[in-house]
């Protein structure tokens, strides 16, 4: 085989920011105005004793909620009747940018004379520990804190605002090259801010020997960073290069015959360790070399920060598609069953500290160290087994006391005796694909899978596929009602799982925690073209238009409290036309989406 890797054909990625809410589905949000009476009676009061019966309206007889971390059902403390008043809580913009904080005066003639005319908004309460719901009266953005105690007044969205905000990272691409895969579509939804999630897409051209035709090699990463965004955003820029270029190397040493799978596993090893290697102990060189704080600032942010990766490539010669994981984000291939329905099948497992297989590796690997996996996490501390930097858990103490002292750097850990504890290694696993069946794989961040099973996942593609083949045949009217209400809520097209969960897969411990009974009839919809936007919604909601938007309304970093960021992408395998390009479906993607560059 000539030299492979011989041509990028597209590279495409995204960073950006973060949020989280939290609700009870059961009781859901509600409000009225029956305060705004007794607020009119006592407009004329002085400025402070109002602030302070507001205060006491609103927070009185509420119980806060306790940090989500707990993981566990939290009852959400709901006020039914809140109205906060100008200058009580929040100032507003005027038009030259300058906030006003009104007079006595000035509130007392808001509240008596313009408190009928003027419209009211929902929003939530935001403190340390707790949630609440109210409304305020009048126009204008809400600018700064509430108060002294560090709460904030959050303007809740509307289901129009949250499906926006759904839909403003979001990508389609229709791949028009004949090689087995047709489309492929990607969303993210921060939390953090900024959001610590990465992905990126690549195509190769690879010339082959004997034939005439070339074959490609596709690749899709998702890469879900911790303790910062440097480490995934180095993953995004580097990661598929690094394999790309082993894998090149495999297959000219390969002297034109098929390199065996074990040597491509390997070169796919090899080049996930070569970039932590860099990462991790290349950077420390460089910072000693250097001997500038400068120089450390900048090589030691991807070496303290963390992220797992998920990389899928695919051959569309052999039609053999692999997926290497490190950490805990999950590639699920969707795959027709003859009984017309959908089956889920995992194609990486779980790597943290709670999966059985890991903890006995730890375990063997660092003998006579009780502590290795403490509480399911990596001495205590870190949760994935395997990942890219947390060069903490990497570098000897001694290395890590001399960084720390003279540059940057964390205190290693007092349980830290033989370094390395985490690996960047991934699993590989080899699946043959079948395009002319429709297979599709669904690659995500452990953000969605704390949301949605595995079937859940596949069973919603398989619902949206059904979806959009009856679109054609529909009547306007119900065309028109789809896209206002979403399809009809009929149970979702796929096979009962056979894998246990504890078997190295985390169950969804969102549904816990916000209340949801997952045995619950219609609490999927389709409502949207791109079908990772789709599982996101149905993640966070589906059918409950108030969930869906509390969790889209809190912002960072309360919102960490109840979910994480999110990066989906979903890969449809078949037989498509041959026109030898990747072009942006518009209808599936935000305004300012990414054109492929080929």
């Amino acid at each position: 085989m000539n030299r492979a890797a011989v041509r990028a054909f597209r590279t495409s990625s995204l960073s950006t920011v973060r949020i989280l809410s939290r609700t009870n589905p059961r009781r859901g949000f509600s409000s009225s105005l029956s305060i705004l009476a007794k607020a009119k009676a006592t407009a004329s009061a002085h400025a402070n004793a109002q602030a302070n019966a507001a205060r006491q309206q609103l927070y009185a007889g509420n119980t806060p909620l306790r940090s989500s971390m707990y993981f566990r059902r939290l009852p959400v403390a709901l006020v039914s009747s809140i109205v906060v008043g100008y200058g009580a809580w929040y100032s507003y913009n005027t038009a030259a940018g300058v906030a006003v904080a009104p007079n006595s005066t000035t509130v007392s003639r808001t509240l008596t004379a313009q408190a009928d005319a003027l419209p009211t908004r929902t929003v939530l309460v935001v403190g340390a520990d707790e949630l609440r719901q109210g409304t305020i009266v009048g126009e204008g953005p809400i600018s700064k804190l509430t108060g002294d105690d560090g709460r904030r007044i959050v303007e809740m969205l509307t289901p129009d605002q949250a499906t926006s905000k759904l839909r403003k990272l979001e990508q389609s691409f229709s791949v028009n090259r004949g090689k087995g895969v047709t489309r492929y579509d990607l969303v993210q939804l921060p939390s953090n801010d900024p959001i610590e999630d990465d992905h990126a897409e690549k195509i190769v051209q690879v010339p082959n020997r004997s034939e005439t035709d070339n074959s490609d090699w596709m690749f899709w990463g998702v890469f879900d960073g911790h303790s910062g965004w440097t480490t995934s955003a180095t993953l995004r820029e580097s990661l598929i290069n690094y394999v790309a270029r082993e894998l090149n190397n495999t297959y000219k040493n390969s002297q034109g015959d098929t390199p065996s799978n074990d040597a491509i596993d390997l070169a796919i090893k090899t080049g996930f360790n070569r970039l932590d290697n860099e990462i991790v102990h290349k950077s420390v060189e460089k910072v000693f070399k250097a001997s500038s704080k400068t120089v450390a600032a900048e090589l030691l942010q991807p070496a303290l920060s963390g992220s797992c990766a998920l990389l899928s490539f695919y051959d569309s010669r052999s039609k053999l598609l692999r997926v290497a994981c490190t950490g805990d984000s999950r590639a699920v291939l969707g795959r027709r069953s003859e009984s017309g329905k959908w089956t889920a099948t995992a194609l990486s497992e779980d790597q943290t500290g709670s999966n059985p297989g890991e903890a006995s590796r730890m375990q063997n690997e660092h003998p006579g160290e009780p502590h290795v996996i403490r509480n399911g996490r990596v001495l205590g501390g870190l949760e994935p087994t395997r990942a890219f930097g947390d060069a903490v858990y990497k570098w000897s103490k001694d290395v890590a006391w001399k960084l720390r002292e003279n540059f940057f750097g964390r205190s290693p850990s007092p349980l830290l005796k033989t370094p390395p504890y985490v690996t960047a290694e991934p699993v590989v696993t080899t699946t043959k694909v079948q395009p002319e069946n429709g297979d599709f794989l669904v690659l995500a961040t452990d953000g969605l899978w704390e949301m949605l099973t595995n079937e859940e996942v596949v069973g919603l593609v398989g619902k949206w596929i059904e979806t959009r083949s009856h679109e054609a045949s529909r009547s306007q009217f119900d065309a028109a009602w789809t896209k206002i209400f979403g399809s009809s809520k009929s149970p979702l097209p796929v096979e009962a799982g056979t894998q246990a969960s504890p078997d190295g897969n985390k169950t969804p411990i969102r549904l816990a925690q916000w209340g949801i009974d997952p045995a619950a009839k219609d609490r999927f919809i389709v409502k949207d073209n791109n079908v990772a936007t789709h599982l996101v919604r149905n993640a966070l909601g589906g059918t409950n238009d108030e969930q869906v938007c509390a969790l889209l309304t809190l912002p960072s970093p309360f919102s960490r409290r109840y979910r994480d960021d999110l990066t989906v992408q979903v890969i449809f395998f078949g037989q498509g036309e041959k026109k030898g390009e990747v072009t942006l479906n518009l209808e599936a993607s935000a305004p300012e989406g990414l054109k492929p560059k080929l």
